[in-house]
């Protein structure tokens, strides 16, 4: 069984759905598109 730990380091980094661009994911922050796409 892998460490719980190990498993987040392990997620992939968080991108906008729209474009790809990486993400700075915040704990309270669910948003799939960066702030740029987010106003189009």
């Amino acid at each position: 069984m892998i460490n719980v730990l190990e498993f987040f380091r392990n997620l992939p980094k968080k991108a906008c759905q729209t474009c790809g661009f990486e993400m700075v994911e915040q704990a309270d922050c669910y948003v799939n598109v960066c702030d740029d796409c987010n106003h189009l």
